[in-house]
């Protein structure tokens, strides 16, 4: 699920990038609404007016969710134990 949560994010911030596709398609605004309340609380810790307008909050989501991708993965990996 998570995974499918970063597409969702990478899809969000390609659709950010071509000017010609309205922000008011509802497929966009799809996008917006599943990613806003992830992004924005970050957007307020690194805001874009500080990153020369660029806005690195879906990167770094991304990399949040592939490290926690990762730590869930090894949680659910079992223990192995040392056999006599």
């Amino acid at each position: 699920m998570l995974q499918v949560y970063q597409w969702i994010i990478i899809a969000r911030a390609v659709v950010s990038w071509i000017p010609t596709i309205p922000r008011y398609h509802p497929a966009v605004r799809l996008l917006e609404d599943l990613t806003e309340p992830v992004l924005r609380p970050l957007r307020r810790l690194i805001p874009p007016e500080k990153t020369a307008y660029v806005d690195f909050t879906p990167l770094i989501v991304f990399f949040l969710i592939s490290f926690l991708i990762r730590v869930l993965a090894s949680l659910a990996a079992p223990v192995r134990t040392i056999g006599i």
